[in-house]
């Protein structure tokens, strides 16, 4: 099952070029994700491993690249995000950014977004889903300094 994951604005707003706005802000948010893809597979897009130091522990972390250079240890190169995710066998979390999000959500079974309320003024947003999914569960809001925000899972509407 491939599922997607992150965090947005009320505008679907996921990160600027400077990174994620509200980073180290929703400790909630961090904790959500650490339990839903730890001992899992992760698949990342280029910018995202780029602001990585080191892999996320107890996951398989996967890079979708075409920029031919060698790789740091514990991560593994995937050439063509589509390809990869439509052989992959078992579950695979998407983590983003943007432009893996945009080429890639007609892949997605699942969707495990944050909802953070406001604008953030991002410059960078997850696709428009709700004519391909349906929310199938939602948590009551939560705030974490200053900010209200609460988790959402959707499904594929059916074909």
């Amino acid at each position: 099952m491939i599922h997607f994951i992150a965090a947005m604005d009320s505008k679907r707003g996921i990160a600027t070029d400077a990174g994620i706005p509200w980073q180290g802000q929703v400790p909630g948010d961090v904790a959500q994700f650490r339990a839903k893809t730890l001992h899992s597979n992760l698949l990342m897009g280029s910018g995202w491993y780029a602001e990585q130091k080191l892999p996320l522990p107890d996951r398989r972390n996967f890079v979708a690249t075409s920029n031919p250079q060698p790789l740091r240890e514990g991560f593994e190169r995937v050439s063509d995000a589509r390809t990869f995710l439509q052989q992959f066998d078992g579950d695979m979390w998407v983590g983003g950014g943007a432009g893996l999000f945009a080429s890639t959500l007609d892949l997605a079974d699942q969707l495990h977004l944050t909802h953070l309320e406001g604008d953030w003024h991002c410059t960078k947003f997850f696709p428009e889903f709700m004519d391909q999914f349906q929310l199938v569960e939602k948590s009551e809001p939560m705030t974490e300094n200053d900010i209200t925000y609460y988790f959402a899972r959707y499904s594929r509407l059916p074909n």
